[in-house]
């Protein structure tokens, strides 16, 4: 493990998080620039990426001592962005936009997840094989989720109305052992999180991906504070330099991304962890017409992250976000479609 780039596994209070940025403002012992992330939730193994960056030295190289940090839901991270609590977040597009129309001041400014990876999961061999098995059928979901809210434009394009699928809420920690105890057929879910976890308890998982349905949304991408994109914008974009080839070569390395994250976090299994990578990884590129470029976005598709935010998230009528507010590929030295990329 490189010294100086330690992944912190502790979720950090408030009052470490002020330490934590204190000490950002000095440096670090290093001669490198203390840096923060906040990740959308709690330590998962589609994480991997993240701490494999760090792991294999692409922020060191960037000057750049990371400190990567659990969430607790992406509105806070964006949030904590917000505020200075932390320099950057990983954060659902959907929650960015909403938290924008609320007055926070902060963009999206790396697309690292170009799709999304909203689903219908359910048990393998359990009467789920296929969207036509839905009707009928009970699904649990978290009751305030994007998902939930959106859940009717699914059915929609299935030519099915809302009474045809009984919905039941379930917290975020009571849905799996549900769904193996049979309360429920399926769960509402991302299958980045969800899979790699049936796939721990060693049963399989059948996923139904919303983008299957044309349902293709941006996913999380990393946010920073407009403050910071003013007073400190070579951080930023050394920052995502480092973001975006660490991540790519985690993907192009699953094994070791795995080993990674084993050191930092322990209970998964290499197999569940190389799973959960791989579909990670299945979602860097979008269908839109920045496909092509890592990370970057396209005004077209982020007016659609603003309609969708208008018709099913909350978004404050009033709030007239235009993508210029919301997004700015001006950070990025984008990197392409199948390049090779080397560990520092």
């Amino acid at each position: 493990m490189r010294a100086g780039n330690r992944v912190r596994r502790s979720v950090v209070a408030l009052g470490a998080v002020v330490v934590l940025l204190a000490l950002t403002a000095c440096g670090s012992g290093s001669g490198r620039e203390r840096m923060s992330l906040m990740l959308d939730v709690g330590w998962l193994p589609k994480h991997a990426l993240f701490i494999s960056a760090v792991e294999r030295g692409f922020f060191e190289a960037e000057g750049i001592d990371l400190e990567v940090m659990p969430g607790s839901g992406s509105t806070n991270t964006v949030t904590s962005v917000d505020v200075g609590r932390v320099d950057a977040g990983w954060a659902d597009y959907g929650a960015t936009i909403v938290s924008q129309g609320r007055g926070a001041a902060v963009k999206q400014v790396n697309q690292v997840q170009a799709r999304s990876a909203y689903a219908v999961v359910a048990l393998a061999g359990t009467g789920i094989d296929g969207w036509e098995d839905l009707p009928g059928k009970t699904v649990a979901t978290e009751g305030a989720g994007a998902m939930t809210a959106m859940w009717p434009l699914a059915l929609s394009r299935l030519g099915l109305s809302e009474n045809d699928v009984n919905v039941v809420h379930a917290t975020s920690a009571a849905k799996i052992p549900g769904l193996l105890a049979g309360q429920w057929d399926a769960n509402l879910a991302l299958y980045v999180s969800d899979q790699p976890a049936i796939d721990a308890l060693d049963r399989q998982a059948t996923v139904l991906k919303w983008s299957d349905l044309g349902i293709d949304l941006y996913g999380n991408g990393i946010v920073f504070s407009d403050e910071k994109l003013r007073t400190n914008p070579e951080q930023v974009k050394r920052f995502n330099r480092a973001m975006q080839k660490g991540y790519l070569w985690a993907c192009e390395n699953p094994r070791e991304a795995a080993q990674d994250f084993q050191k930092e976090v322990s209970g998964f299994e290499e197999r569940t962890i190389v799973l959960a990578v791989d579909e990670q990884c299945a979602l860097n590129w979008g269908p839109g017409a920045a496909a092509e470029d890592f990370g970057v976005m396209d005004a077209a598709s982020v007016q659609h992250m603003i309609d969708v935010a208008h018709r099913f998230l909350g978004l404050d009528p009033q709030a007239r976000l235009t993508p210029a507010d919301v997004y700015s590929n001006d950070y990025l030295t984008p990197l392409h479609r199948g390049e090779i990329i080397q560990a520092p």
